[in-house]
């Protein structure tokens, strides 16, 4: 996991995603690999040493390209992986870059076919003069092998990158978004899509937001929301209309005009928006907090989380450098009980909906040695200082963690650190579960 040398920039994780079961992870990187993680089965010796994940494939799914039309080079970096639920022996993932969608197959096999008729053991046909008899061929076991075949390729979808895809619970569709443009494909189908929303205004000097993530319900197939850089969602329903231009309820916080200040737009633009397991609620996260919305309350979310407050000081360096851009992702627990997002340092946030306790963590070297206790940290502005206590003018914001995922069923979370990926499990600082 963690790697002691330099990163490039093409070992720079870019999507983090479990499984359905949570037996395995992938990961992407802007160098367009997919490695997928399979966690250990629970062995008799040592009945408590499941739960670790080890690589189980690794292939590269998307190689630059360029679009001679537009003179434009396109990055192989992968930005969403999706998992299809699994129907057989095989599974399914769906992965994207900016513009070209790919389904993946992973099969095993741990037996080959040996004894044919027609064919020497290398494959070669034989003399068939030399064939007097016929013999049955029989399946003889071999080292296990995982093996990764492209099954289809959505392409020419969009004019826009690509923000992200969600399958439907119907198991048979997905949709993916870019910055302007949503589009509805069947997995069996990969030379047209539905065009469901569109809000590309007629002329383009007259945009004023764009579409920054797109999910579809967990529950019910016709309904899916998507997330503007103007801090809305709306939540849309396909049976109403095929083109869900109109949508069917408009999640909005209204602004405290005594707040209001030049960087106001950019930080309420909504970076990840994910419904609740139980599909009744929806989170959201913005450039400073995360907000749980009630699906049947439009007017202001139930519950906002400051993620780290001692920024509002710091805008106008952040916008200097870039950093107010990055489009940090989040996270439901198992039981929506808790949620989780990433900061910069390193750091990433947890807070409990229950019992309104939040905590900083470290997702460093140190904390990542087996039985390693994860330790609360704390950033101080100005003032006295506790010891551990970090400066809000040391962090590292270099050093962001943009993308999080959390086992759908146990307390295991991944963590991607720049080019590192982070498993943290069950005794993560068990006050807060």
């Amino acid at each position: 996991m963690p790697s002691h040398r330099m990163p490039s920039e093409a070992d720079i994780i870019s999507t983090v995603e479990f499984n359905h079961t949570g037996e395995l992870l992938a990961t992407g990187d802007k160098g367009g690999r997919v490695v997928i993680f399979q966690r250990e089965p629970e062995s008799k010796n040592a009945p408590h040493s499941q739960g670790e994940y080890d690589v189980y494939s690794t292939f590269q799914s998307h190689e630059p390209e360029f679009d001679y039309l537009k003179s434009l080079e396109i990055e192989e970096k992968i930005n969403k992986i999706k998992w299809l639920p699994q129907q057989n022996a095989a599974h399914s993932l769906l992965s994207t870059n900016d513009k070209t969608i790919k389904l993946w197959k992973i099969t095993e096999r741990d037996k080959r076919p040996e004894g044919y008729n027609l064919k020497d053991e290398e494959g070669k046909l034989k003399d068939l003069s030399t064939v007097t008899s016929l013999q049955v061929p029989v399946l003889k076991p071999m080292d296990l092998m995982v093996e990764v075949s492209p099954r289809r390729i959505f392409a020419n979808g969009h004019t826009y990158h690509i923000n992200s895809i969600s399958v439907n619970s119907d198991c048979e569709t997905y949709m993916s978004a870019d910055d302007l443009r949503i589009n509805l494909w069947h997995l069996a189908v990969t030379d047209r899509s539905f065009n469901i929303v569109d809000i590309k205004p007629a002329n383009m000097e007259d945009l004023t937001e764009v579409i920054t993530a797109s999910e579809f319900h967990p529950h019910h197939c016709n309904l899916f929301v998507y997330s503007s850089s103007k801090g809305s969602l709306r939540l849309c329903d396909m049976r109403a209309a095929a083109l869900c231009d109109k949508h069917s309820k408009l999640f909005e916080e209204p602004e405290d005009p005594s707040s209001r200040s030049f960087f106001s737009e950019i930080i309420s633009s909504v970076s990840d928006v994910k419904f609740s397991h139980s599909g009744r609620y929806m989170l959201t996260r913005d450039y400073l907090t995360v907000k749980v919305w009630d699906l049947n309350m439009e007017a202001r979310p139930i519950e906002t989380y400051q993620v780290h407050d001692y920024l509002r000081s710091k805008l106008c360096s952040l916008y200097e450098n870039d950093c107010i851009f990055d489009k940090f992702e989040c996270a439901w627990n198992g039981s929506d009980s808790v949620i989780m997002t990433g900061a910069y340092n390193n750091f990433f946030r947890m807070f409990d909906r229950n019992s309104k306790r939040d905590v900083t963590l470290e997702a460093s070297r140190e904390s990542s040695k087996p039985r390693a206790v994860l330790k609360p940290r704390r950033v101080c502005i100005g003032g006295k200082r506790r010891r551990d206590d970090i400066s809000v003018d040391s962090l590292d914001f270099a050093k962001k963690i943009l993308h999080t995922a959390w086992h759908p069923a146990e307390n295991i979370i991944a963590i991607a650190a720049t080019n590192n990926l982070y498993i943290f499990q069950d005794k993560v600082n068990s006050d807060m579960h």
